[in-house]
């Protein structure tokens, strides 16, 4: 009787042990992206970041985090082979790996490795692997999923230390001119001119920093009725007569991390999010609004990055070419020593509209992701004190963005109206060149 009891609980053993259900890969969620997205802008501001050098701390971690998911997803497309000096990422071989988890991680190493303030990242892993612990997590498939995420980073890494960043660090800085036309430092804190030589940086998509060269600006002159000059007078009476949205709107675009606040004798900086950053808002409430899973959401944030990093390359590439004054400088000296811009002047040459290039060719990459007509409220600048502004199209948006540097007294006409042609160029040359997949459709909600 004792063996056919023994023999029932082995079988029952056996039987049970063979119906238990595998474990389910733990589930990642858009919102995790978009966390982790926003905790990386939050650091580019603590870090203040220029605007060029943000940039690229949103481009690679955004790439490695779509290559990863996108190995385990046909309907998208690698971007090895496609991306200048990018090859395919290494397979994973264990099939403990979450690719989801993995994406993540080697999202966070990547940013790591980009930004100053690491211990602020490793708060938001530590609290994002207690979510995912919540959710079922088992320490193989962290270990795993790691391990994965750790061999793609290298892979990104060693692509991302030839794109020439390191050797634009110890470059000369740029030299000033005494030409009436050149750019000279401006108030309040008369800083040197940043990221002269990004041009060198290598490009993503373009075949180089200077493949769409925007006419020059207007040749320089003093002479009542001669185009520049009539260019003047219009920064000068804009800022004059600017109304209450105008107002409002180059306050709201302004987006520049090198604001400084002068009190009698004491200066000190106002931290706020760059253009890049900006955009980088704006995909995540797309995504939000879209719905997007973690697949999508990774898509657009590729491809917005890699636009804006083109952009910024192509626009910084005619900055240090024209070189051009600021209209504050100019009217301060020829004009009305009294006169100050809406928004304080960035500390770099005038032409092209650094927005208006950047903007065009985000809202392009937007518009490409999830189409035209896309109506969203833009709430990017609340934690900065600004209100929401709602938009019917990306391509809205971005024309606000490029027409605000007038408004704020920082840029001139032609400078926004080359800087969208210039991102324009962008935007059609990656729309032309690079597959997300096929027939780079549109996300359908």
């Amino acid at each position: 009787m004792k063996r056919i009891f023994l023999i029932f609980l082995i079988s029952a053993g056996i039987i049970f042990s063979c119906s238990e259900k595998p474990h389910q890969k733990t589930k990642v969620e858009a919102a995790d992206l978009h966390s982790l997205m926003q905790k990386v802008t939050d650091i580019t501001v603590h870090d203040i970041f220029s605007p060029p050098v943000a940039s690229r701390v949103y481009v690679y971690p955004s790439i490695v985090t779509y290559e990863v998911l996108a190995t385990n997803d046909s309907s998208y497309k690698s971007l090895g082979g496609q991306l200048n000096g990018l090859t395919p990422i290494p397979n994973y071989t264990n099939e403990e790996v979450n690719i989801d988890i993995a994406s993540i991680y080697a999202n966070y190493l990547t940013s790591k490795m980009l930004i100053f303030s690491e211990d602020m990242l490793e708060e938001w892993l530590a609290e994002w692997k207690l979510k995912l612990k919540e959710r079922g997590l088992t320490e193989a498939e962290w270990e795993a999923s790691i391990a994965y995420g750790k061999l793609v980073h290298e892979h990104i890494k060693a692509w991302a230390n030839e794109d020439n960043y390191k050797e634009t660090r110890t470059m000369a800085k740029h030299p000033l001119s005494d030409k009436p036309n050149h750019w000279e430092p401006t108030p309040p804190a008369y800083m040197a001119a940043i990221e002269p030589h990004w041009n060198k940086i290598r490009t993503f998509v373009l075949d180089s920093a200077d493949q769409f060269v925007p006419q020059p600006p207007y040749q320089f002159s003093m002479e009542k009725g001669s185009p520049f000059y009539k260019e003047i007078m219009e920064v000068y009476e804009v800022v004059k007569n600017a109304n209450s949205e105008e107002k409002e709107i180059a306050s709201f675009w302004d987006c520049n991390p090198y604001v400084m606040n002068v009190t009698g004798h004491v200066m000190f900086a106002t931290k706020k999010i760059t253009p890049g950053g900006h955009w980088m808002g704006i995909t995540k409430i797309a995504a939000k609004a879209h719905d997007s899973d973690l697949m999508e959401s990774s898509y657009a944030y590729a491809k917005t990055t890699i636009a804006l990093a083109d952009a910024f390359i192509a626009c910084w590439d005619e900055k240090y070419r024209s070189n051009l004054i600021r209209p504050e400088t100019i009217i301060n000296r020829r004009i009305d020593e009294d006169w100050t811009p809406t928004l304080q002047t960035p500390p770099f040459p005038e032409y092209t509209s650094g927005h208006s290039v950047i903007s065009t060719a985000a809202a392009n990459a937007l518009t490409d992701v999830y189409g035209d007509n896309f109506h969203f409220v833009d709430s990017t600048e609340q934690k900065y004190g600004l209100p929401s502004r709602e938009f019917d199209s990306f391509m809205e948006a971005s024309r606000e963005a490029a027409m605000s540097r007038l408004y704020g007294g920082i840029h001139y006409r032609k400078a926004i109206e080359e800087g969208i042609w210039q991102g324009q160029q962008v935007a059609q040359e990656i729309r032309k060149k690079i597959t997300f997949r096929e027939n780079n459709s549109i996300a359908i909600k």
